[in-house]
């Protein structure tokens, strides 16, 4: 009895520190969007009074320097940081419309010197979902700067937004991607996705999730002039967990083997996985060998049963992929170039193959015990 009481107790515990971690989550998150919102009207006034000639060379700094005297103690509104805000209403304000975060039930025309109080709820452009306003408001306002000052295309910023919301990317993993231009480098494998995908969000993702080359920590091959493909698939399953690392995040495991009766005939997907950002199913066969044309074909065929037999009617088409050991890029262009499903050609490796200096390194795991 004292047993049972206990366990209720333990129960009791984890539900209630599970309820105060997501309210601090909630709560956090929820400030963090009032403090962008703060920042853009502030740019926006900032933007209006200062582009106009109107006022001095050092206006801003010295409306700066009696915000410290008037409000002491005040942070973040230094006369940098308020050139940075109206940076960050320039920069988005043909994206996200003024509207005012609360209600104006007497229909009181603002007037030109007062500063509007501002949501993130609505966008221009109806590409913006609401996913994305809600990994825009996840996203910190330091975070925000650095990727306007170092991507200056629309989708590239995006793509660091998405990635630092999704993957809770600290300022120095943020960094470290925008000097590794990773927008332009991720997911260069030679694939169809351009032509095969009409989504201009899935396609984007979709471009930038998977590598071109996969050097798979976990992996162990005895003999790289044999490899096992039974062997390799039962090693990921094995480590399904750091597979899905290695691809990037937001990956579910639906199974391997994974069975398809086609006119009453079976057919087995070497491993199938479900992406929640692309909402597609993703295929994945995996080969001994060098990249042949006809796997191409096959993999085709899996996808069109795929999005007949178990794609659900809200979901977008599958994506495949052919995971190979070695593959000849120009022959993998001509094969994929008439299919029309979408699919990619991507290689592995173990870490067995990995020059004498990178196998120095302390593994992933090795790292995360050292800090």
């Amino acid at each position: 009895m004292e047993q049972i009481i206990k366990t209720d107790y333990a129960q009791a515990v984890k539900a209630i520190k599970q309820a105060i971690v997501v309210c601090r989550y909630r709560a956090a998150r929820q400030m963090n969007g009032e403090v962008l919102g703060l920042y853009y009207s502030i740019g926006k006034y900032i933007s209006e009074q200062s582009r106009n000639a109107q006022w001095g060379t050092n206006a801003i700094q010295t409306i700066s320097d009696q915000l410290q005297q008037e409000l002491p103690g005040l942070k973040g509104f230094s006369g940098k940081n308020i050139r940075k805000m109206r940076q960050f209403y320039e920069e988005w304000c043909e994206v996200f419309e003024i509207h005012s975060a609360v209600p104006n039930e007497f229909n009181i025309v603002p007037q030109s010197t007062e500063i509007q109080p501002f949501t993130f709820y609505s966008a221009v452009t109806s590409e913006i979902t609401n996913e994305d306003i809600s990994a825009f408001l996840s996203v910190g306002f330091t975070h925000h700067y650095s990727i306007l000052s170092k991507a200056k295309n629309i989708n590239e910023r995006w793509f660091y937004i998405r990635k630092c919301a999704q993957e809770f990317w600290g300022y120095r993993r943020l960094e470290q991607a925008l000097r590794d231009d990773l927008y332009h480098t991720a997911g260069s494998m030679p694939n169809n996705f351009a032509l095969t995908i009409p989504d201009d969000k899935q396609r984007t993702i979709a471009m930038q999730t998977f590598k071109e080359d996969n050097v798979l920590d976990f992996l162990h091959i005895e003999d790289p002039d044999f490899v096992d493909e039974h062997d390799v698939e039962q090693q990921i399953v094995n480590n399904v967990r750091k597979f899905m690392m290695s691809l990037g995040n937001d990956f579910a495991f639906m199974g391997n083997q994974y069975r398809l009766i086609v006119n009453n005939k079976e057919r087995f997907i070497d491993l199938l996985f479900y992406h929640r950002w692309m909402r597609c199913l993703v295929a994945i066969e995996l080969k001994n060998g060098e990249f042949q044309p006809e796997y191409a074909g096959k993999l085709n065929y899996y996808l069109s049963a795929l999005d007949e037999l178990v794609r659900l009617p809200e979901e977008n088409p599958s994506v495949g992929i052919l995971l190979c050991r070695n593959k000849d890029n120009a022959e993998v262009e001509f094969a994929l170039r008439d299919i029309s499903k979408p699919m990619g050609v991507a290689t592995y490796r173990s870490v067995d193959e990995l020059p004498e200096t990178y196998k120095a390194l302390p593994s992933a795991e090795e790292l995360r015990k050292l800090l």
